[in-house]
């Protein structure tokens, strides 16, 4: 027997059987039911008393039968990737008089469904009124669904279905070019910013979202800031704001949601089951950045290590992702669950990394040891992200990578010798950028690398002098650095210049002084190695005995 979804407590053996005989059934695709199944479903549905529901794929087959609702039903998760539509239908009792219900039409809509078809069951087990309705094309200013007229039933079984759901298909395509063509290709998001006080914060932290966004591959379609005095600790934002942006993203054609705040693990799940949506935070789109960059064996264990710790406490539901981490005969132990294995397996990885990177933190102690030992300084190169640091750095030393205009491109730290008027040789060196509300999973995992910062003699802080909020940027580069205990002096770079407005240049030179530099086009750097000079000498570094005719 066909397995029978649903509310099915109570029912009688005979029951059942007949209600799973209606997996038997077959429609042609282009009808909405047909006189036999009407008949048939109206008097099973009086005479347990229930509501029936029936999943129909696009060649008319019945692929799940369910006792209740339409909320009841257990849907196939297979989905036809090459449609806009599910490629499903939903066909379903109601005991009564009423139409189509809000939980009926959520269904419609989040399970992107063909069709929604409701048949009233009148009080002598006869089939009755029939309800029908279509989502509509996203256009703006219009109803997320269209309700057909109820009419008896009969009066449907004419009606072009196949018809109506190629027409909807098409519609949705043609919409989807035009959202292409107009927006880029790539993965489209809507942004979700939370302001519950702050202000300009809140609104900087959503202008970046966009940009790491972007860094990341994705389209965002919309920013959205929702203001809050305090935060839903179920749905984050409030269940009515989902469904507000339920609706937005399918007229946008989204299908992801992203937050600017960090998620609970309950939150992202009752969000991503209220949308129907792709859900995540900023910590993880962060993380997903580093692992796009991640290109040597350092930089990708490091990524995997924040990426492990941070879905540690979130792994309920991730069992089919953790089984490709090991395991396998002999490390289950009696009576474990699937969640505890899955458990264990991170955390024996976790362990494995950490000890790997402890490695790499050796060789690069021993380094360090090396180059103090030669004698020679050592300058760090910090900053915000995408302020420009890589160039610089190929500004100053005349070799090393080219910088990308991307968030967070450089993950390992690059070293490279260059010469400085009066001091002679010197080792400049790359770190990975900083941004606000760092990730705690992230600092831990590049812990080691940003020792490179703390055992630097000075640091150039890159500051982009073109950018919006340029002094808040400075703030968040600054106390990370006070987090990390790094006390080394620091000279200033207020970068990209050339593109700075004259007034902003001259309000940041003003209130935190510093060196004006454009690293792509070369102006400046002759005062920034001058300022570099000094404060070296201020150390008391010997300068080299031929450093005077560089």
């Amino acid at each position: 027997m066909d397995k029978v979804f649903g509310r099915t407590q109570g029912l009688k053996k005979s029951e059942l059987k007949r209600i799973s005989n209606l997996y038997r059934r077959r429609l042609p695709k282009d009808r909405v039911l047909t006189p036999e199944l009407a008949h048939t479903l109206a008097a099973l549905s009086a005479e347990v008393g229930r509501p029936l529901s029936l999943v129909l794929d696009r060649e008319g087959r019945v692929v799940r039968v369910a006792v209740g609702d339409a909320k009841d039903v257990p849907f196939p998760e297979e989905g036809w990737s090459e449609r806009r539509l599910s490629g499903y239908r939903l066909l379903h009792t109601h005991l009564g008089p009423g139409g189509l219900s809000r939980p009926d039409l959520s269904v419609l809509f989040l399970r992107r469904l063909d069709n929604l078809a409701a048949l009233e069951v009148e009080a002598d087990g006869r089939p009755g009124l029939l309800h029908l309705a279509f989502l509509s094309p996203p256009r703006a200013l219009e109803e997320d669904w269209r309700i057909l007229p109820p009419k008896p039933f009969h009066q449907y079984l004419d009606l072009d279905l196949w018809g109506e759901v190629m027409a909807l298909e098409e519609e949705l395509s043609r919409q989807a070019r035009v959202l292409e063509v107009r927006d880029g290709s790539g993965e489209r998001a809507l942004l979700v910013g939370v302001d519950t006080g702050e202000g300009p914060e809140a609104e900087a932290v959503l202008r970046e979202l966009a940009e790491l966004t972007r860094t990341a591959g994705g389209v965002p379609v919309k920013q959205i800031l929702v203001f809050r005095k305090s935060l839903d600790p179920r749905y984050l934002v409030g269940l009515g704001k989902l469904e507000e942006l339920k609706s937005l993203a399918y007229h946008e054609n989204a299908s992801t949601l992203i937050f600017g705040v960090d998620l609970t693990p309950a939150q992202a799940r009752e969000i991503e089951r209220v949308t129907g949506l792709k859900v995540l935070d900023r910590t993880q789109l962060i993380l997903d950045i580093f692992a796009l960059h991640a290109k040597t064996p350092e930089a990708q264990a490091q990524v995997e290590l924040a990426q492990l710790r941070y879905l540690l406490p979130r792994l309920v539901g991730k069992g089919k992702e953790m089984s490709r981490l090991g395991g396998g005969i002999g490390t289950r132990g009696p009576g474990e669950t699937k969640l505890e294995v899955d458990r264990r397996r991170l955390q024996d990885r976790i362990a494995h990394l950490s000890r790997k990177l402890q490695d790499y933190a050796l060789r690069r102690q021993e380094a360090r040891q090396k180059r103090k030992r030669r004698g020679v300084p050592l300058v760090a190169v910090v900053g915000y992200t995408n302020a420009g640091k890589t160039t610089l750095l190929r500004a100053l030393t005349r070799a090393g990578e080219e910088g990308e205009d991307k968030l967070f491109a450089t993950l390992r730290p690059l070293t490279r010798r260059g010469f400085l008027p009066g001091v002679g040789e010197v080792l400049f060196t790359d770190t990975v950028g900083f941004i606000r509300h760092m990730p705690e999973e992230l600092l831990t995992a590049f812990r080691a690398t940003l020792e490179e910062v703390r055992e630097a003699d000075v640091l150039i802080h890159v500051l982009d002098a073109s950018e919006e909020g340029a002094l808040e940027r400075h703030r968040v580069v600054r106390d990370l650095l006070s987090d990390l205990g790094v006390e080394a002096p620091v000279v200033l770079a207020l970068n990209k210049a050339d593109r700075a407005a004259p007034y902003d240049l001259y309000f940041l030179g003003e209130r935190l002084g510093g060196v004006p530099v454009s690293a792509l086009k070369g102006t400046g750097l002759k005062e920034l190695k001058e300022a570099l000079a000094r404060a070296l000498l201020d150390l008391g570094v010997r300068p080299q005995a031929w450093a005077q005719y560089t």
